[in-house]
């Protein structure tokens, strides 16, 4: 049984078998472990998976063609997998689980975005990603590619960008380079309570991000706030911790 693959997801398949066991071995595998693959396609990594020992696996796959071909070529998958967009799913397990993905690179953005709405269990994420957009995500303050997802995703992991990957290990190869990270769950450092404001207030700090936050923040701020000194500053030169300093100060 063969798969077709689909432009319109975004479908670019692993083939390069040293790449595939290089993703795996980056998980912390812990006895015990349940542990989501998002977007498995046709199992390239899948398969090295379900070979690690007493893990709770489960993948999401939207595409049924895909589900059909992993469950015949691999039995054992049969009951794992869920046939779901992942931006509509709601999580797979009770309690703690890790994320480990390929990701579709048109909606990486926003599978970081649900992988921040399920944070408080997520433990660990392996990812490969654009290089762009993975480079974002780790990048630091000052940087030109620091954005709404650096300050997001680091003010609750850890990131670590691990190796590049090359166009010519896909099929068909990207027309862009792609790069694998891990995000290490560091236990919301900062003790953020409300997500939601916090994710809006430096939405709004980047919308114009080239102009100062006294510009950018003048309909979300209270006018006293516009005064601070930080105000004269634009949002890619401010830190996480002080981004979470404003929420916590004007409780946005």
């Amino acid at each position: 049984m063969q798969y077709t693959l689909k432009k319109s997801l975004g479908q670019h398949f692993l083939h390069d078998e040293n790449i595939c066991r290089k993703i795996v071995s980056q998980l912390a595998n812990k006895p015990g472990m349940q542990l989501l693959e998002i977007g498995p396609g046709g199992g390239a990594i899948s398969k090295y998976l379900i070979e690690l020992p007493g893990i709770d696996y489960k993948a999401i796959e939207v595409d049924a063609e895909k589900v059909a071909y992993l469950s015949k070529t691999y039995p054992v998958l049969q009951g794992k997998l869920i046939q779901e967009d992942i931006l509509k799913a709601n999580a797979p397990f009770e309690g703690h689980f890790s994320v480990i993905g390929n990701f579709p690179y048109n909606i990486s953005s926003p599978i970081l975005f649900k992988i921040l709405e399920w944070e408080p269990e997520v433990d660990e994420v392996i990812g490969m990603f654009q290089k762009e957009v993975a480079l974002r995500v780790a990048s630091g303050p000052g940087s030109k590619v620091y954005g709404i997802l650096s300050v997001l995703v680091q003010a609750f992991f850890r990131v670590d960008y691990l190796f590049d990957v090359h166009e010519q290990c896909f099929t068909p190869p990207p027309k862009v380079k792609s790069g694998v990270i891990r995000l290490s769950n560091l236990g919301n450092p900062y003790g953020i309570t409300d997500k939601r404001k916090f994710i809006n207030l430096v939405k709004a700090a980047f919308n114009q991000r080239r102009k100062t936050l006294r510009n950018a923040l003048k309909g979300t701020l209270p006018p006293e706030a516009l005064n601070d000194e930080v105000m004269g500053k634009r949002a890619e030169q401010l830190s996480v911790a002080d981004f979470v300093a404003l929420h916590k100060e004007y409780q946005l």
